[in-house]
C-alpha cells in the first residue's frame, strides 16, 4: 500500500479533510480484472452502482464491457437514466407505493427495465401499477440461497414467474445474492456453491412452468471467483471489486494493493499518551467496524481506528517510530467501502503517482428510495 502513502504526499496542499480518494489506474485496473475475468468463464458483467453511486465510474465500467448496470432502488436508477444508461436491474424486491408506480412507468419507456420481485403481492401491485404498460416491465425472481435476507424458496421461482406473465408483466430470469459468504475467508467459496445450487433449483422451477430465463444473475464481489458456474450462471453483479476494502481483503477476494479508495485524514489533537485524534469519525467513515478489528486501518502500519465519535477518530499509536504529529494527514481504509462513498458530495481523483487531481460527483447521493 506504499502508492497509498505516495498519492497522499503529492496531494499535499490541495485537498482539505476529510476527503474520498481514488486512485484512479487501481480503480481501473480493478474494472478491467473483473471483466477479464468474466469473459474467461462466458459471464455477462452487471456491476451494482450503490458502492460508487458515481455516472462517470458506471460509463467506465460499461466501456469496459459490462452489460448494463445494477441499481439498489428507483433513485439511483433515475439518476443514471438521466445520465444515458439504458439497461438497468434494481436488484431489490420493489413496493411501488407513493410516486414509486409512476416513477417505474417512466423509466421503463426509456430503458429496459429490470426489478427484483420475491412473493406474489409484489407482482400485483406491480403489475397494477404498470396499468396498460405492464409489458414494458421486465421482473426477475429473486431467490434464498442461504443469506436470509430477501428471496422466495428456489422451488417456488417458478411458479412466480408464472404469475408475472399472467399479469402482463416479462418475467426474465432468477438472481440471488450470497451475502453469508462474507463471514470468514472459508464460507465465500461454500456460499457460491449454496448459490449455484439454488440457482440451479430455480431454473427447474422455470422449466416446470414453461419460461426459460434469459438471465441467472448472481453475486457478489467476496464470492464472484467461485461463481463460474457458467452452465447456469449468465451474469455477475459485483459492486465493491471496483474499490474493494479492508473487508474483501480480510476475506482474500482482494490483495491490499487492489484497494482503490482511501480516506484522509488530519490529526488534529495529540494530547492523550500513545494515542492520536483525527477529524475522521462516523459522518465520514460509517460504523462499520468492531473494537476487534477496528474502524479503518492506515496502510502500513499496524494501526487502526479503535472508536469513532461524528467528527473524531482515535487511533491509538502501535509500538515503534509512528509517530504522527498534529497536522499529519493520514489515509484511512475503510472495512467497507460502501457506506464511505456516500458520506460525500465528491471523489478525490488522482493516480498512484499523484500525478493528476480530478473531482467526480457522486450523482446519486442521497437516492434511497
Amino acid at each position: 500500500m506504499n502508492r497509498i502513502q505516495g498519492a497522499l504526499n503529492a496531494l499535499a496542499g490541495r485537498i482539505d479533510t476529510p476527503a474520498p480518494i481514488i486512485l484512479v489506474d487501481v480503480m481501473q485496473d480493478n474494472i478491467d480484472r473483473m471483466q477479464g475475468f468474466a469473459a474467461q468463464h462466458n459471464l455477462d458483467v452487471r456491476p451494482h452502482v450503490k458502492t460508487h453511486k458515481c455516472v462517470e465510474i458506471g460509463w467506465r465500467q460499461v466501456k469496459a464491457g459490462a452489460v448494463g448496470i445494477t441499481a439498489g432502488n428507483v433513485g439511483e436508477a433515475e439518476v443514471f437514466a438521466a445520465a444515458g444508461f439504458d439497461d438497468i436491474f434494481i436488484a431489490y424486491p420493489i413496493w411501488p407505493s407513493g410516486t414509486k408506480g409512476l416513477r417505474l412507468r417512466k423509466l421503463a419507456v426509456t430503458t429496459r427495465l429490470r426489478v427484483g420481485v420475491d412473493n406474489f403481492a409484489a407482482i400485483d401491485a406491480l403489475a397494477d401499477a404498470m396499468g396498460t404498460e405492464a409489458e414494458r416491465l421486465q421482473v426477475v425472481i429473486e431467490v434464498d440461497c442461504g443469506a436470509r435476507r430477501s428471496g422466495a424458496p428456489p422451488e417456488i421461482a417458478g411458479d412466480l414467474a408464472a404469475a408475472a406473465r399472467r399479469r402482463g408483466l416479462v418475467p426474465v430470469g432468477i438472481f440471488t445474492y450470497p451475502g453469508h459468504g462474507s463471514s470468514n475467508r472459508d464460507a465465500r467459496k461454500a456460499a457460491a456453491l449454496d448459490q449455484e445450487a439454488a440457482l440451479t433449483t430455480a431454473v427447474r422451477s422455470f422449466s416446470a412452468v414453461g419460461i426459460s430465463p434469459e438471465v441467472v444473475s448472481a453475486g457478489s464481489t467476496p464470492t464472484v471467483e467461485f461463481s463460474t458456474a457458467s452452465s447456469v450462471i449468465t451474469e455477475i453483479r459485483p459492486g465493491e471489486y471496483v474499490f474493494n476494502d479492508l473487508n474483501n481483503a480480510r476475506l482474500g477476494a482482494c490483495t491490499e494493493d487492489q484497494i482503490a479508495l482511501f480516506v484522509a485524514g488530519t490529526v488534529v489533537s495529540s494530547w492523550v499518551p500513545d494515542q492520536v485524534i483525527l477529524d475522521v469519525g462516523s459522518k465520514a467513515l460509517s460504523r462499520e467496524g468492531s473494537p476487534e478489528i477496528g474502524y479503518g486501518a492506515v496502510p502500513g502500519t499496524s494501526a487502526i481506528l479503535s472508536k469513532l465519535n461524528e467528527y473524531h477518530g482515535f487511533l491509538p499509536l502501535p509500538a515503534g517510530d509512528f509517530r504522527p504529529s498534529v497536522g499529519t494527514v493520514l489515509p484511512i481504509v475503510p472495512n467497507h467501502v460502501c457506506p464511505v462513498v456516500i458520506n460525500f458530495e465528491e471523489l478525490i481523483v488522482t493516480d498512484s503517482a499523484g500525478a493528476s487531481l480530478e473531482r467526480w460527483r457522486v450523482d446519486a447521493r442521497g437516492f434511497l428510495s
